[in-house]
C-alpha cells in the first residue's frame, strides 16, 4: 500500500515493481525556459534559473483529485519533467551528474499566482503559492537514464482535452546535468529527492471540474488529476 511521500516504481513498459519510491525532498527550478521566462516577464538571457522546494506535503499521486485552495482565486498549471535522484551526493560535477538520476517523472507544480504575485509586491517569501498540500502531483517513476531520457519527446499538457501547454525538454535554459551540479553546490542531493525541472510556455488558470493530462512523448506515464470545489 502506497505511504504519502512515496510514489510508485515502474520499468520501461509500464509495469508496475513492487518496490516504492520514497520521496525526500522537492526541489523546483524557476524560468528554466526561455519562453516562459519571457511570458513572466523575465529576460532568460540574464536571469539564470533559480531553485526553491516545495514540502514533501506538496506530493499528490496520480489520478487523484487536486483539491483548489480556498485561500486563492488563481491557481495556474506548470507542467514538468520531474528528474528522480538516486544516490546521495554533494559538488557533483557536469560530467559525474549522470550517476545520481533515478528516473523520470511527469509532474505539475500547481500555483497560487495570485497569493505569489502578492508575496512578491511585499517582498516576502512566496511559499504560500507554492508549497501549499496537494501542489506537485506527480506519476510514478519511471527507471531511466539519460540515454533514455533521448527516446522522449514533448511535454504536453491538456486540460477538458484540450492542448494548453507544450514544450521539448531539450529546449530548457539549463540541462539536467547542470541543474543536478547547480543545485549540489547547495544543498545535498540524496536518494529520494525529486527535481521539477521547470516549465515550458503556456502556463494557464484552472477552475474547479477541469481534468487535467500531462503527458511526455513516448513515456508509459500520464498524469491525470481533476480540479475539485475549493475547500469551505
Amino acid at each position: 500500500m502506497l505511504t504519502r511521500y512515496t510514489l510508485p516504481i515502474c520499468d520501461h513498459d509500464g509495469s508496475l515493481s513492487v518496490e516504492q519510491f520514497s520521496v525526500n525532498k522537492i526541489i523546483c527550478i524557476g524560468r528554466n525556459y526561455a519562453e516562459h521566462a519571457r511570458e513572466m516577464g523575465h529576460d532568460p538571457e540574464r536571469e539564470p534559473p533559480f531553485f526553491f522546494f516545495k514540502p514533501q506535503s506538496a506530493l499528490a499521486q496520480n489520478n487523484t483529485d487536486f483539491i483548489y485552495p480556498h485561500f486563492s482565486q488563481q491557481v495556474e498549471h506548470e507542467l514538468e519533467l520531474v528528474v528522480a535522484i538516486g544516490k546521495s551526493g554533494e559538488q557533483i560535477s557536469v560530467a559525474d551528474a549522470a550517476d545520481y538520476v533515478f528516473g523520470f517523472a511527469v509532474g505539475l507544480d500547481m500555483t497560487c499566482r495570485d497569493r505569489q504575485r502578492e508575496a512578491k509586491q511585499m517582498g516576502r517569501p512566496w511559499e504560500l503559492g507554492k508549497g501549499f498540500d496537494g501542489s506537485a502531483p506527480c506519476t510514478a517513476i519511471q527507471r531511466g537514464s539519460l540515454t533514455t531520457l533521448e527516446q522522449y519527446g514533448d511535454l504536453v499538457l491538456t486540460r477538458n482535452g484540450e492542448e494548453v501547454q507544450r514544450g521539448n525538454w531539450r529546449t530548457m535554459v539549463w540541462s539536467i546535468p547542470e541543474l543536478i551540479t547547480e543545485v549540489s553546490r547547495y544543498i545535498k542531493l540524496e536518494a529520494g529527492d525529486l527535481i521539477f525541472t521547470g516549465t515550458p510556455a503556456g502556463v494557464g488558470q484552472v477552475t474547479p471540474g477541469d481534468a487535467l493530462c500531462a503527458s511526455l512523448e513516448g513515456f508509459s506515464q500520464e498524469l491525470t488529476i481533476v480540479i475539485a470545489k475549493k475547500q469551505s
